[in-house]
């Protein structure tokens, strides 16, 4: 196959929403070379792999070329950042290079991100450094072998650039890959110029792209705001369960589609605590770990403002009241979903009036004991076959673990499963191996020295999460405690 023919574009917003973007392209750089390049996904994806996956292959990857087909632009969007409105924000370091249709006939996004300056950099370089797109390499991938819904990484590559960082860091462009770009923002960006018309073009656009299912409602636009709820409900639903902290729950930040995007202040818990918190930049907590469910709903109540109009075009107060009676639904229906992932942990088989209970007394049992939630229930695996010393050894204070252990056990034994069948089932939802925080930052570390084997090394402990393999216990671990409080930076 020509390497200019290797991406099998089918452009639907290049075409269809013209006034929703700037056609751009990226800026050139001096020497582009693949870092890592995601076969599977490439495959996945209906790609010409080893073509683009080349020398040749980096052109295109870097932005210093576009492939037949491309139509690289920048989209727009608006958001709430930390609770402030910024009416345009947009694409500043992005560009979408088109969509292709994958082998299970989903329609999908490929853009660049740090290919440089757009119309919405707001006097930024536009560019991006090796450590941030290793993260989100990294970390999104992990999140794909969890089972979580998130962009995905196609590659990176190194630009042969130095940007200016913390010093001077060498310059990188991640490929990234997303069901769409389509964010709340998007939404508000035309709902506060009272674009109502360009609104209802993005809903229509997004219910026929994500939601085919209601095109015919008779209140479409009412039930794309349920559709979107279920969809966020869900996703935080399954960070919470791993101990996943977004860390920057912005509304640009939140998609349409249901998919966690933008992997920069964001990591993993260690030790429990509700109020963790990595991010550098916020200071009042706004994005703690614990408030995630919160801010879900409120970033989902920014999005029915924007849909009002829809709703009802002819009377707004009936608009508003049926806006806010499907927004109170959101508690019940997260907690819905956190109640089945955290079933599915416990090991938790036909559900009973009391699990509940039962989920969130385990939660004050941890809380203040510093434990490693990751290993939590791993261990708690290993008391189902009935050796408890490894649970134990995580409390310092066991007396209420203790307690809460022997109500669990008494639990389990509901199953229609032997205990043994139940600790199996558990380790199969439960993983060894999350993107430890200290494990991160060695591999980001020796990237900047142009060492990537650690990060390969970590890339591949973390995609297969759930598969205990001998000689990775190293991996298995939390960071010793006096390497200090975890903080995490945007990368801009």
């Amino acid at each position: 196959m020509p390497i200019q023919q290797v991406i099998p574009f089918d452009n639907s917003y290049a075409i269809q929403m013209e006034s929703f973007y700037v056609p751009w392209e990226g800026a050139k750089v001096p020497s582009p070379a693949i870092v890592k390049f995601n076969t599977s996904l490439a495959h996945e994806l209906g790609l010409g792999e080893k073509e683009l996956n080349s020398k040749d292959g980096a052109e295109f990857l870097s932005g210093n070329e576009m492939p037949i087909g491309a139509s690289p632009l920048a989209q727009v969007y608006a958001g709430h950042q930390f609770g402030g409105f910024s009416q345009q924000l947009g694409d500043g370091r992005a560009l979408l290079i088109g969509e292709v249709i994958d082998q299970n006939n989903n329609r999908r996004d490929i853009q660049l991100k740090g290919s440089g300056p757009t119309p919405f950099s707001r006097r930024g370089d536009g560019k991006a450094v090796i450590g941030p797109v290793l993260r989100e390499y990294l970390i999104s991938e992990a999140m794909y072998a969890l089972g979580i819904p998130t962009t995905r990484a196609l590659a990176a590559v190194t630009t042969g650039e130095q940007i200016v960082r913390d010093g001077l860091e060498p310059g990188a462009v991640l490929t990234r890959v997303a069901s769409s770009h389509l964010r709340v923002g998007t939404f508000q960006f035309f709902a506060a110029r009272g674009d109502t018309e360009k609104v209802q073009k993005l809903a229509d656009y997004s219910i026929k792209r994500h939601f085919k299912d209601i095109e015919n409602h008779e209140n479409k636009y009412l039930e794309l705001l349920k559709a979107v709820m279920r969809k966020q409900a869900k996703l935080i639903a399954k960070w919470m369960s791993v101990g996943f902290v977004h860390g920057v729950m912005n509304t640009d930040n939140m998609t349409i589609s249901g998919e966690t995007i933008d992997y920069g202040p964001c990591a993993f818990i260690d030790d429990y605590k509700a109020k963790a918190v990595f991010s550098s930049i916020d200071e009042q907590a706004r994005y703690a770990y614990g408030n995630q469910p919160n801010i879900a709903q409120w970033n989902l109540a920014r999005f029915a403002e924007t849909l009002i109009t829809l709703i009802d075009p002819k009377d707004n107060d009936h608009a508003v009241k049926l806006a806010t009676d499907k927004l109170n639904q959101f508690p019940h229906i997260y907690q819905q979903f956190w109640l089945q992932e955290m079933q599915a942990k416990l090991g938790l088989m036909n559900e009973e009036v009391d699990d509940l209970d039962l989920i969130n007394s385990l939660y004050e049992a941890i809380e203040g004991e510093g434990v490693d939630y990751t290993k939590l229930f791993r261990r708690l695996s290993d008391a189902a076959r009935g050796d408890s010393e490894g649970l134990l050894s995580l409390f310092t204070d066991t007396s209420r673990i203790e307690i809460w252990r022997a109500k669990w056990l008494q639990r389990l034994t509901s199953n229609d499963l032997s205990l043994k069948e139940t600790a199996n089932d558990m380790d199969k939802v439960n993983p060894i191996y999350i993107p430890r925080n200290h494990k991160v930052e060695e591999a980001l570390q020796a990237a900047k020295q142009a060492d990537y084997e650690p990060f390969k090394k970590l890339l591949d402990v973390l995609i297969s999460p759930y598969e205990k393999r001998e000689g990775l216990e190293a991996y298995e671990d939390a960071a010793p405690k006096d390497n200090g409080p975890y903080v995490t930076f945007c990368g801009t």
